[in-house]
């Protein structure tokens, strides 16, 4: 009987532990959507990092898609969220390459935008290795012509790597090779088709 007391309390505190952090993933979504500046991003996305880590070994599959980048850490003005720029990451670990892409939102992005290819590797549970290929400019598309770009080879001369936090259909959470935590937002309304060749 006392048995059954302590797993019946035991299933209890998990089930409220899980409903607690369901929560608070989900005030994490809200507030990355409505308010991504907000100062308590940073405390509730390392709660979240701790509580519920990635497993790229069960859930790799959840890394395909485009990323809207919407806080990150960094001090770097790219790497900030404002409401005219869109910072987006294209993964596709299948065939093992990406893309970081930063552009104007709205109408403007069409004018162009700055990119960087990379090749991908998931070395491990939660680890991406990322292999820069080439970067540059990709320009408005031309009838007759197609894409203006000017891209060239870039010489990466350091290892680079996301370290993969927390993943699920929608949110993931990630931590780059210099240090500097990211969290995205799954961008539903276009395809990696659309942004990687």
């Amino acid at each position: 009987m006392g048995r059954l007391r302590n797993r019946a309390s035991s299933d209890r505190i998990s089930f409220n532990a899980d409903v607690f952090m369901s929560c608070a993933r989900n005030d994490l979504v809200s507030m990355l959507q409505r308010t991504p500046n907000d100062p308590s991003i940073a405390e509730r996305v390392s709660a979240l990092e701790q509580s519920t880590p990635a497993d790229l070994s069960r859930d790799s599959a959840l890394l395909e898609g485009v990323w809207d980048l919407r806080w990150s850490s960094s001090s770097q003005p790219w790497l900030r969220q404002a409401p005219w720029l869109e910072n987006l990451q294209v993964l596709d670990p299948a065939q093992k390459r990406g893309c970081n892409l930063l552009r104007l939102r709205g109408p403007f992005g069409a004018i162009g935008a700055i990119s960087v290819e990379a090749d991908l590797e998931v070395i491990n549970e939660k680890r991406v290795e990322v292999k820069f290929r080439k970067g540059g400019w990709l320009g408005p598309s031309l009838p007759g012509i197609g894409q203006l770009k000017l891209l060239r080879q870039v010489e990466q001369s350091f290892p680079a790597w996301l370290d993969i936090t927390f993943l699920d259909e929608q949110l993931r959470i990630c931590r780059g090779n210099a240090g500097t935590t990211f969290a995205l937002l799954r961008h539903e309304s276009i395809t990696k088709g659309e942004l990687l060749e």
